[in-house]
Order: structure tokens, then sequence, then C-alpha cells
């Protein structure tokens, strides 16, 4: 249950951005262009160089070399001669900023340089700037399979090209997975032939080919892409290899996952629902286990054996209950009659699959019994790890409910078990967003916790079960881990609130040893900052911008965070006139304590007239899970802009009970959705008004889906003094219809009564004001039964209500185009009177 921003205005985003006309500067110097991010291209064998392409208005490029070790920017090449001499080539004028250059190879011995177009390449030498033809060697190019797991679009960004290119026997079918999971046809290739697609970076395409069987899904990125399609097989071109997520990979666990034991002597399989191990060089086969059934398995690829293969654990599972819903597609395209749809779908409450690790001594041909006292009603068994010298595994135990989170040790002699770390709530563990253990050897482990109100690392003494010291404190949050150097004792991680002066969700990167001491921020400036490794870590591109200031990208040293060169400055006066001359504004108002900050933008209309008094329309998205305020630049805001622009003032804000503060701030969601935080949310308007008379408090609106589409209806339901229309797309109107980890997370375990207090059909006799309810017939995410509910519920109290159901449409169905002028039009008719 995510927030999904419209696809119309991540479309328009990018295109906007390639559409602005910033006055082009020279390589060196200070930069005013515009780029959303950085991509580096490091030069083969080289730590200190690389280059990236900077794209302009109108289809205009320079390409950027830079030396990170002498603090140089500059031309890549010389753009003129390069064009001139293209032109003689090509028969025709090439201006120097449009060069027919998608990207540069450069050669290991630094002198020449290949320049690859869509569909041809040249060669040249930098001393002489003289390209001339040049042949890919496709057996040289590296190629990746793309995935096949078909999802729909979440993302969008710049424009770029995906070039499809068809070397099998059949036709194939180019399809564009919308944000609604619905394919699109795009091209029909026929065998031999190819197709350049223009796209955006984030947006998903699918390849299909005879008789509409699946081959790929390819998700484009802001570089242009060749996918080659041979008959079923399906590849990427990838001629450079993708940097780590993380800049170096964890070491090797001991001993082995999967069937075959580290010594290779045994295969293990199933056999009666028993575990059964063969001996690879006699082929004699015993059986591991006597205690397996249909209704508690045991899985080989569920198997994990000691270093010496002299013992192993296996995870024993009791399945799931099946809880089915239906959907009925009404109106399928290849058929009149109408289909149905079953799918799997756990909700709160539900008798969900309990696994055990269970302790096997191969010589002994026994299992070593184990005391499941420590990890009795597990929700998951996670991080199954031997230690080296085997004498013990240890897992990480996330007890139903959510209130328990246990390092769990065993004796592979004993079996017996003590708890390593045991974290208990009286709330919740947000196990999905705030967990993290990482071992050092077997002597040491890295643990997250809240356990002080904060977001916070502890080091654990891993074989007394002791903390050794507290890592990071104080009242800011770690937002993630990137990297922990082992070696040097250092971890390096994301952090929120640790510049006081400074928006606290605003994320930077940070550097701390083992022992708390040396903590050093690397990224300073007053904005939300985004960084991407160099090879080998000795430096990181910083990347940052603020909803009011667009974006800088800096080259700074990942030893003290320096600031080594500016690689890219928009020009803000360009991107305020590209905005119709109006930022969002950042206003912070306090909460329903009188002491909490509350954070959030007010968005007005392109033609606003301070003048005139204006309704106020609220974006709500209240999901536990993160924060949703803009914190980072945009051009566009999509269905935001468009509803602002009926002559509205759109707000939105990050009310207690979200993610991104301290754990008292999240816990106010605690068996309590229906709050979403509007005391905070209610307060922060009233502040706004109070400070800016044109917004008018006598016409308040207010719209969301999935979570927010919860979130838009209890306004009308529990303050409907202050919001008076409210549009609800696919709300998980009551959280026992919904499913059940984003729900039994929240509301806890077992269902009780504070699940029905928190429902909006429980509570629809409360309604006051005008409601637009939006469903998609489809929706895998949100069981489209949920808002059938509520509306039935309120044709019971007789209550007034509009309810557009979609057909054939799944989850953010108000992001439809129908939907989407529907929900506009009900906006401006209850708000403006017209």
């Amino acid at each position: 249950m995510k927030q999904r921003w419209s696809l119309a205005g991540l479309v328009l985003a990018g295109a906007v951005w390639t559409g602005i006309a910033w006055v082009a500067a020279a390589c060196a110097g200070e930069p005013p262009v515009y780029r959303q991010s950085v991509r580096p291209h490091w030069l083969t064998g080289s730590r200190t160089k690389f280059w990236y392409r900077v794209d302009l208005a109108d289809g205009a490029r320079q390409f950027v070399l830079v030396n990170a070790e002498r603090g140089t920017r500059e031309a890549a090449f010389d753009h003129a001669r390069v064009a001139a001499a293209l032109g003689k080539l090509l028969d025709r004028e090439i201006p120097a900023d449009k060069l027919p250059v998608e990207r540069l190879a450069f050669e290991a011995d630094g002198r020449g340089v290949i320049l690859h177009g869509r569909q041809q390449a040249w060669r040249m030498d930098l001393g002489d700037c003289q390209p001339r033809p040049w042949t890919v060697d496709e057996a040289s190019l590296r190629w990746r399979a793309v995935d096949r797991r078909e999802r729909p679009t979440r993302d969008g960004g710049p424009e770029t090209r995906v070039m499809f290119d068809n070397r099998g026997p059949d036709s194939i079918t180019v399809y564009w997975v919308d944000p609604s999971g619905q394919r699109r046809p795009y091209a029909t290739i026929k065998p031999g032939a190819a197709h350049d697609q223009h796209t955006f970076a984030g947006h998903v395409w699918l390849v299909t080919g005879k008789g509409g069987a699946a081959l790929g899904v390819f998700q484009a990125t802001e570089e242009p892409a060749r996918v080659r399609v041979a008959g079923t097989e399906v590849e990427i071109a990838a001629e450079e290899e993708p940097l780590p997520a993380t800049p170096a990979a964890p070491p090797p666990v001991a001993g082995r996952r999967g069937p075959e034991s580290p010594d290779g002597k045994w295969r293990a399989f199933i056999q009666g629902e028993n575990l059964y191990l063969r001996a690879k060089d006699t082929d004699e086969a015993f059986a591991l286990t006597d205690n397996g059934s249909v209704d508690d398995r045991y899985d080989v690829n569920k198997l994990w054996w000691s270093p010496d293969s002299s013992k192993l654990v296996a995870i024993q599972t009791q399945p799931a209950q099946e809880h089915t819903i239906y959907l009925v597609e009404s109106s399928p395209r290849d058929q009149i009659q109408p289909k149905l749809h079953a799918r799997d779908y756990l909700k709160p409450g539900d008798r969900i699959e309990r696994p055990r690790p269970r302790l096997l001594d191969v010589a002994a041909r026994r299992a070593i019994p184990v005391d499941d006292g420590l990890f009795s009603n597990p929700w998951s068994i996670q991080d199954v790890r031997w230690t080296a010298d085997g004498s013990r595994f240890t897992f990480v135990y996330n007890q139903r409910g959510h209130q328990v989170l246990r390092v769990v040790a065993v004796d592979a002699a004993t079996g017996q078990t003590r708890a390593l770390v045991d974290e208990h709530s009286d709330t919740f563990i947000c196990y999905s967003s705030k967990s993290f253990c990482h071992w050092i050897g077997d002597e040491e482990l890295i643990w997250m916790s809240e356990r002080d109100g904060w977001n916070h690392l502890w080091l654990y003494d891993a074989r007394s079960g002791q903390v050794k010291n507290q890592i990071t404190r104080g009242p800011w949050v770690v937002r993630e881990v990137v990297h922990v150097d082992d070696q040097r004792r250092q971890i390096w991680f994301h952090a929120g609130g640790v510049h006081p002066g400074q928006d606290p969700y605003y994320q930077h990167f940070c550097r701390v040893d083992f022992t708390g001491e040396a903590f050093v921020t690397l990224t300073e400036g007053d904005g939300d900052h985004r960084v991407q490794w160099s090879p080998d870590e000795p430096y990181f591109l910083d990347t940052w911008s603020r909803v009011d200031l667009p974006p800088v990208t800096e080259l700074r040293a990942s030893d003290d965070g320096r600031r080594i060169c500016l690689l890219e400055e928009a020009d803000a006066t360009a991107a305020l006139a590209a905005r119709g001359d109006r930022w969002p504004e950042r206003f912070v108002a306090k909460g329903r304590d009188g002491t909490t900050d509350i954070h959030g933008i007010i968005l007005r209309p392109r033609d606003f007239d301070p003048a005139n008094r204006y309704p106020v329309v609220e974006q709500i998205y209240a999901g536990p899970q993160g924060f949703y305020t803009p914190k980072s630049f945009r051009v566009d805001y999509g269905q935001m802009q468009r509803i602002a622009d009926l002559g509205l003032i759109v707000v939105q804000s990050d009310g207690m009970g979200t993610s991104g503060r301290s754990k008292a701030f999240h816990d106010v969601c605690w068996r309590n959705l229906r709050d979403a935080g509007f005391p905070d949310r209610i307060a922060w308007i009233q502040a706004a008004a109070r400070e800016h008379p044109e917004l008018d408090l006598t016409r308040v609106g207010i719209y969301g889906g999935s979570a927010g589409g919860q979130n838009a209806l209890a306004a009308l339901l529990w303050h409907g003094d202050f919001y008076h229309v409210a549009v609800a797309d696919c709300g998980c109107h009551d959280n026992r219809m919904d499913k059940i980890w984003w729900n039994e997370q929240w509301m806890g375990w077992p269902v009780d009564e504070h699940y029905a207090e928190s429902s909006n059909v429980t509570h629809a006799h409360l309604l006051r004001g005008k409601l637009m309810l939006v469903v998609g017939e489809l929706d895998e995410n949100v069981d489209p039964a949920s808002t059938l509910q509520v509306a039935a519920a309120l044709q019971r109290a007789d209550k007034d209500f509009d309810l557009i159901f979609m057909a054939g449409t799944g989850h953010a169905a108000a992001e439809t185009p129908y939907a989407a002028r529907r929900r506009a039009e009900f906006l401006r008719q209850h708000l403006l009177g017209r």
C-alpha cells in the first residue's frame, strides 16, 4: 500500500525539463545548466576519472570529463571540431551542441574514444578530434538477461530511448505497462527489424512473442538502452558494469545454503514429505527426519549446512490457511462474458505459515531437539547463519504482532537456545523499514533499534549477548545503513535530522566508527541528498535539492566530505520561470502538542492572485510506513498542480503517526489508524491560514488513494466540522479487509476492538460533507470489496455519496484519465460552486 503519483504528472515532469530553455554554459567554471542527477561513467581501470552527459534544451547536450584527483571538470573533447568532422561524414550540418552521440567509451590508454550513436559509431583520437566510422563488435558486448517479472510503472524521470531489436524467427510485440498494471501496445516488430522507442526513465516495457507469451520485462534508465530479442531470450546490452548499490560486497557466510553439502558428499531431497540425504559417491540414501507431513513440510531450498557438513538446519513449516478473494472483470477485451479472477490474499487474523528451525546431525542420522520457547509464535524466521567453527547457528525471529524481535543462538551440540538480542516494544517494532543486523565475524554484531526513542545503531558482543556500546545517538534518526567496513570499523549511513536548523526529513550522508566516535556528516547543503559511489569508494557524487531549490550536484571526498568540485547547478531564475514564477512554499507549524514541528508544503494556482481567497484541498497519505511531503525539487506536481490550477490551494504535510521522526511521533498510529495525524494537519492548516489569509477555511477538501483513501473518508467521519469535501480512492476502509502484513504491523495482533474503532465501515453513519468513492474492479492491492462495504454501510445509513466504479482497472483507479477528471470536477463543484 504505497503512494503512487499520477502518470500524467510523471510524464510531464520529464517532458518539461527537457524543454526548458537553459542557457548553455562553457564546460569549465560554474555551470548553470539543469541536471536532475549526474550519472557518472568511470573510465575502465581508473579510480579518478569519469565522464557524464548533460542534456540541455531542444535535444542539445554536452559531454563532460572529470578528473577527481585534480578537481577539474572540462569538455570531454572539442565539440565544435567533432561536429564539423561528423558533418562531413554524414553530409549534413551538425551543431556542436547537438552531436548524434549517446554515450562514450574511452579506450584504456586514454588516447582514443568511441562515440556511440543510436545506430552507428565512430572512433577518434582525442588529439585530433577527427571521428572515423567504427563497427561495434557485438561479440565484445556484455549482455545480461532482462527481468521476467511483469509489474506496473512506478516512476517517471527524464526522457530516454530503448531500441528493441528482433533477432528471432517470429514477430514480437512491445507493451508499456502503465501505473495501473495495464498493458498498452506500442509496436509490433517483424523478424529482423528494430524499433526505436521513446520513453521515460523508470517506465516498464514488456516484450511478448508468439501466442502472446511474455518474453521479458525491461525498466528504462536515464541512459538509452538496447534490448535484443532472440527467440525466447531477451537481453540488454550492458557495456558497462553497473556500480554496486553498496560500496563493497559483504564477506562470505560460513557453510552453505541449499541441498548440496559444502564438502560435496551429500545431496538432500524430499521423499514422502521427509528430508533424506543421498551420498554422492555410493548413492546410499537415508532419512534424516520422520515427522514431515503435508501439513508440516520440509523444503530442500531452506537448508543451511554447517561449514564441516556434519550438521544442517532445516526449516519445517506448517502452511498458512487459504484465503481467496475474487475479482470480477466485467468487460474483458477478448470476450463478451465476464471473467472471474481468484487470488490468495491473507488478511489480519488469518492463520499464517509457521516455520521452525530443525537441527539435524548428519553423522548420527538424527535430529537434535531444540526448545522453541524463544520462537514459538513466528511471523518469520530469517537470516539463518552458522559460525565459522560450526559450534552454533543463529537466526532472526520476528514474533507475530511485531512487538518482539530476537537474534536467537542455538548450540549445535546440545540444541540449547538463548537470545543474543532481545528487542521488545509496548507498541510495535517497525521491522519493515527500521531493522538491520550486521555480523562482524562471529564476535560482534551491529543492531538497529528505537529503544532510546530514536532509530539508532548499537554494537553487541555476539558471544555474550551484551551491548558493548551505542554507536549513534541523539534526537535524529538513522534512515539506512549503506555500508559497513569491518576492517576500518566504520559505518556509512543515511540520516535524517542531523542538522538541527534544517527540515528533519532531509536525508544526509554520514560516517561513524563502531565506538560511536569520529562521527562526521559528509553532506552539508540545506536540502535532501542522494549520493553515488565511485569505484573503490574514494569519492562520491552528492546531488541535493529542495522543493524551492533546483538540484546541485557536487563531487566530494568520501574520507571527510570535502567538496572537490561543483558538477552541475541549475539556473534558479530559469527554473522558477518554468514553474510559472512560483515555488511551492515550505511551511512549518506546531502540531497537536504545541511543541512538535509539522512540515508541509503549500501549492498555489499558476494564476494565483493574493487579493483573492481560495478553497484549500489537502492531498493525504498517512501510511505509517513512511512520510510523503515532497522534499526534493520537481518542476511539475502532476495532479496536485492540476487541482490547484482549478482555482484551489493544495497542501500536503506529514502528521504524527508517520515515520521518519522519533519513536513517539511514529507510535501515534499504533492501533489507531483512524487518527492519521489529523489533529496535527488541522493545526498546521489553521496556522497557514493565519499567516496567509488567502486560504479560505470555510471551504476545505481532501483527497487520497489507498491508505490515503481510508484517510480521506476518515476526515469526513471524524473531522466533518473542518473538512467539507473528500475523494477517497481504493481505500482500505476497514483494516480487517486489507492485506495482512501492512495492517497487523500497525494495528497489532490478535485482531481486537481497535480494528473496529478505526473502521470507516463501522462509522459510516458519522458522514458529513460531500463524498466521492473511487475503486477499480481489478484492484489486487486493496480488496475492492473494502470500498463496496463502506458504500453499503453508507446506504444503510441513508447517506448521499458518489461512487465511481472503474471497469477493468486496478489499484490507483483515480489516477486514470476518466476518474481524475471526475475527481477534479467533484472538487470544483463542491468547493467552487461550478
